[in-house]
Protein backbone atom coordinates (compact mmCIF):
# COMPACT_ATOMS: atom_id res chain seq x y z
CA UNK A 1 0.00 0.00 0.00
CA UNK A 2 3.04 2.28 0.30
CA UNK A 3 3.05 2.76 -3.48
CA UNK A 4 -0.47 4.20 -3.37
CA UNK A 5 0.21 6.36 -0.34
CA UNK A 6 3.40 7.85 -1.79
CA UNK A 7 1.84 8.57 -5.15
CA UNK A 8 -1.26 10.03 -3.51
CA UNK A 9 0.59 12.15 -0.97
CA UNK A 10 3.33 13.28 -3.31
CA UNK A 11 1.16 14.28 -6.25
CA UNK A 12 -2.42 15.46 -5.76
CA UNK A 13 -3.18 15.07 -9.48
CA UNK A 14 -2.41 11.34 -9.46
CA UNK A 15 -5.17 9.06 -8.25
CA UNK A 16 -4.32 5.38 -7.85
CA UNK A 17 -5.59 3.08 -10.56
CA UNK A 18 -8.16 0.41 -9.90
CA UNK A 19 -5.44 -2.16 -10.42
CA UNK A 20 -3.16 -0.53 -7.83
CA UNK A 21 -5.97 -0.38 -5.28
CA UNK A 22 -7.03 -3.98 -5.82
CA UNK A 23 -3.49 -5.37 -5.84
CA UNK A 24 -2.67 -3.74 -2.53
CA UNK A 25 -5.93 -4.39 -0.65
CA UNK A 26 -7.57 -7.56 -1.98
CA UNK A 27 -5.89 -10.06 0.34
CA UNK A 28 -6.85 -8.50 3.70
CA UNK A 29 -10.35 -7.76 2.42
CA UNK A 30 -10.84 -11.33 1.14
CA UNK A 31 -9.56 -12.78 4.43
CA UNK A 32 -11.88 -10.50 6.42
CA UNK A 33 -14.88 -11.62 4.36
CA UNK A 34 -13.86 -15.29 4.40
CA UNK A 35 -13.64 -15.13 8.19
CA UNK A 36 -17.26 -13.94 8.25
CA UNK A 37 -18.78 -16.40 5.75
CA UNK A 38 -16.46 -19.45 5.98
CA UNK A 39 -17.09 -20.30 2.31
CA UNK A 40 -14.53 -19.69 -0.44
CA UNK A 41 -16.95 -19.10 -3.32
CA UNK A 42 -19.20 -16.82 -1.31
CA UNK A 43 -16.17 -14.87 -0.01
CA UNK A 44 -14.92 -14.37 -3.57
CA UNK A 45 -18.32 -13.11 -4.74
CA UNK A 46 -18.69 -10.75 -1.79
CA UNK A 47 -15.13 -9.44 -2.24
CA UNK A 48 -15.87 -8.69 -5.87
CA UNK A 49 -19.15 -6.95 -4.99
CA UNK A 50 -17.34 -4.94 -2.30
CA UNK A 51 -14.89 -3.55 -4.85
CA UNK A 52 -17.67 -2.78 -7.32
CA UNK A 53 -19.60 -0.80 -4.72
CA UNK A 54 -16.51 1.00 -3.38
CA UNK A 55 -14.64 1.77 -6.58
CA UNK A 56 -16.24 5.14 -7.41
CA UNK A 57 -15.37 6.47 -3.93
CA UNK A 58 -11.85 5.09 -4.07
CA UNK A 59 -11.10 6.51 -7.53
CA UNK A 60 -12.55 9.92 -6.80
CA UNK A 61 -10.03 10.53 -4.03
CA UNK A 62 -12.72 10.87 -1.36
CA UNK A 63 -11.01 8.19 0.69
CA UNK A 64 -7.53 8.68 2.12
CA UNK A 65 -5.24 5.92 0.78
CA UNK A 66 -4.17 5.03 4.32
CA UNK A 67 -7.85 4.29 5.08
CA UNK A 68 -8.57 2.06 2.04
CA UNK A 69 -8.67 -1.20 3.98
CA UNK A 70 -10.91 0.20 6.72
CA UNK A 71 -13.23 1.71 4.13
CA UNK A 72 -13.38 -1.53 2.15
CA UNK A 73 -14.09 -3.56 5.30
CA UNK A 74 -16.99 -1.23 6.09
CA UNK A 75 -18.36 -1.65 2.57
CA UNK A 76 -17.90 -5.43 2.86
CA UNK A 77 -19.86 -5.51 6.13
CA UNK A 78 -22.68 -3.57 4.48
CA UNK A 79 -22.71 -6.02 1.55
CA UNK A 80 -22.79 -8.93 4.01
CA UNK A 81 -25.64 -7.39 6.01
CA UNK A 82 -27.63 -6.85 2.81
CA UNK A 83 -27.13 -10.50 1.83
CA UNK A 84 -28.09 -11.74 5.28
CA UNK A 85 -31.24 -9.61 5.23
CA UNK A 86 -32.21 -10.99 1.81
CA UNK A 87 -31.69 -14.56 3.01
CA UNK A 88 -33.72 -13.89 6.14
CA UNK A 89 -36.60 -12.36 4.15
CA UNK A 90 -36.74 -15.29 1.76
CA UNK A 91 -37.28 -17.72 4.58
CA UNK A 92 -37.75 -21.42 4.04
CA UNK A 93 -39.49 -22.90 1.02
CA UNK A 94 -42.53 -24.92 1.99
CA UNK A 95 -44.42 -27.41 -0.17
CA UNK A 96 -48.09 -26.64 0.47
CA UNK A 97 -49.24 -29.98 -0.92
CA UNK A 98 -47.31 -31.77 1.85
CA UNK A 99 -48.87 -29.55 4.50
CA UNK A 100 -52.37 -30.41 3.31
CA UNK A 101 -51.53 -34.12 3.47
CA UNK A 102 -50.30 -33.72 7.02
CA UNK A 103 -53.51 -31.94 8.03
CA UNK A 104 -55.61 -34.82 6.68
CA UNK A 105 -53.91 -37.39 8.87
CA UNK A 106 -54.73 -37.60 12.54
CA UNK A 107 -51.71 -37.23 14.78
CA UNK A 108 -50.99 -40.27 16.87
CA UNK A 109 -50.20 -39.26 20.49
CA UNK A 110 -48.10 -42.40 20.98
CA UNK A 111 -45.99 -41.59 17.94
CA UNK A 112 -45.55 -37.99 19.08
CA UNK A 113 -44.48 -39.20 22.52
CA UNK A 114 -41.97 -41.61 20.98
CA UNK A 115 -40.53 -38.82 18.79
CA UNK A 116 -40.28 -36.48 21.76
CA UNK A 117 -38.47 -39.16 23.77
CA UNK A 118 -36.08 -39.82 20.87
CA UNK A 119 -35.26 -36.11 20.55
CA UNK A 120 -34.84 -35.63 24.31
CA UNK A 121 -32.52 -38.64 24.39
CA UNK A 122 -30.44 -37.23 21.50
CA UNK A 123 -30.24 -33.80 23.18
CA UNK A 124 -29.04 -35.40 26.41
CA UNK A 125 -26.01 -36.77 24.53
CA UNK A 126 -24.83 -33.25 23.64
CA UNK A 127 -22.56 -31.33 25.99
CA UNK A 128 -24.14 -28.59 28.12
CA UNK A 129 -23.11 -25.67 25.87
CA UNK A 130 -24.32 -27.38 22.69
CA UNK A 131 -27.64 -28.21 24.37
CA UNK A 132 -27.99 -24.60 25.54
CA UNK A 133 -27.30 -23.26 22.03
CA UNK A 134 -29.90 -25.61 20.51
CA UNK A 135 -32.46 -24.68 23.17
CA UNK A 136 -31.93 -20.92 22.78
CA UNK A 137 -31.58 -20.81 18.99
CA UNK A 138 -34.01 -23.48 17.81
CA UNK A 139 -36.47 -24.19 20.59
CA UNK A 140 -36.82 -20.65 21.94
CA UNK A 141 -36.06 -18.82 18.68
CA UNK A 142 -33.39 -16.40 19.91
CA UNK A 143 -31.14 -14.71 17.34
CA UNK A 144 -27.42 -15.44 17.15
CA UNK A 145 -26.67 -12.06 18.74
CA UNK A 146 -29.11 -12.66 21.61
CA UNK A 147 -27.77 -16.16 22.19
CA UNK A 148 -24.18 -14.87 22.16
CA UNK A 149 -25.06 -12.22 24.71
CA UNK A 150 -26.88 -14.69 26.97
CA UNK A 151 -24.04 -17.22 26.83
CA UNK A 152 -21.32 -14.56 27.02
CA UNK A 153 -19.72 -15.77 23.76
CA UNK A 154 -18.95 -14.31 20.34
CA UNK A 155 -21.53 -14.66 17.57
CA UNK A 156 -19.09 -16.67 15.45
CA UNK A 157 -18.64 -19.10 18.33
CA UNK A 158 -22.41 -19.52 18.64
CA UNK A 159 -22.75 -20.24 14.91
CA UNK A 160 -19.99 -22.85 15.06
CA UNK A 161 -21.43 -24.45 18.21
CA UNK A 162 -24.89 -24.61 16.65
CA UNK A 163 -23.54 -26.13 13.44
CA UNK A 164 -21.58 -28.79 15.34
CA UNK A 165 -24.48 -29.55 17.67
CA UNK A 166 -26.87 -30.02 14.75
CA UNK A 167 -24.37 -32.28 13.00
CA UNK A 168 -24.01 -34.34 16.15
CA UNK A 169 -27.79 -34.55 16.58
CA UNK A 170 -28.15 -35.71 12.96
CA UNK A 171 -25.54 -38.43 13.56
CA UNK A 172 -27.23 -39.52 16.79
CA UNK A 173 -30.69 -39.66 15.19
CA UNK A 174 -29.52 -41.76 12.22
Amino acid sequence: MAKIENSQLGDDDHLPSIEEICNTTWEPIYRFIYYKVQNREEAEDITQETYIKAMSHLQSGKVNPSKYIGFLKTVALNVLRDLWRKKKRRGTAVNIELINQMDDTAEDPAEMSAQRHLIENALSKLNKEQRTVIELRILKGYSVAETARLMNKKEVTIRVMQHRALQMLADILK
